[in-house]
């Protein structure tokens, strides 16, 4: 039979915001045990003391270690310019056996446009299409005979520029993402290279986004 503190520690696990705000000491220990409570109960079939499952949570070791976090600031202080485009579009097609030659097709029309937003990307059922609004009509025309899963108005880019080095450092993009997502900001997207990352944004967001992203540097990690 497992012991307390494993049961505890597989309830933390389950979600990642919980486990950091716990190895930050930002939780109280007593409210989450006995949320947690009925869950343990359950699983070792008896009645489980609170104070024993408190013990058993402040046993639980953080789980990005010293190192880690220096290497994670150094990278996220060392974040380049942040650029926004607004009036964007996403498209979203069913994959075909044409919708290769649909992106080649756009792409040449596009070849001379040096300031509008594009980005392609295909999974196994959905290919996406993420563009200036001012194309909209060339998409329109040249993916028409295509079936259209879902379009999306009215949105922004955020791209950030990336350190070099930052791809041999793990937990950036979580750094990055985990603040957007602690503001209920929704990512429609997300593009990202070797020198960059985008994510795509309602319109109604992009400010609060913008701001976030433009602060990052000055987070402090314990």
């Amino acid at each position: 039979m497992k012991a307390t503190h494993v049961i505890a520690e597989e309830i933390i696990k389950r979600s990642p915001f919980l486990e950091e705000a716990l190895s930050e000491g930002l939780i109280n220990l007593s409210s989450l045990s006995r949320q947690i409570k009925p869950e343990i109960d359950e699983k070792l079939q008896k009645d489980v003391q609170v104070g024993a499952i408190v013990m058993a949570l402040k046993r639980l070791s953080p789980k990005f270690d010293s190192n880690l976090k220096i290497k994670v600031k150094k990278a996220i202080n060392n974040l380049g310019d942040i650029t926004v485009r607004s009036r964007i579009n996403h498209y979203t097609f069913e994959v075909s056996q044409s919708i290769a030659e649909r992106q080649a097709n756009l792409l040449k029309k596009l070849a001379n446009k040096k300031d509008i937003f594009y980005a392609f990307s295909q999974s196994v059922y959905g290919a996406s299409i993420i563009l200036s609004e001012s194309e909209c009509e060339t998409v329109d025309e040249l993916f028409k005979a295509e079936k259209l899963i879902g379009k999306i108005e009215q949105l922004s880019s955020i791209t950030i520029k990336l350190p070099s080095g930052h791809s041999s450092t793990s937990g950036v993009y979580y750094f990055i993402l985990k603040k957007i997502a602690w503001e209920g900001i929704n990512i429609l997207d997300m593009i990202s290279s070797i020198h960059e990352f985008t994510i795509i944004v309602d319109d109604e967001s992009v400010d609060r986004a913008f701001s976030i992203l433009k602060g990052l540097n000055k987070i402090q990690m314990k």
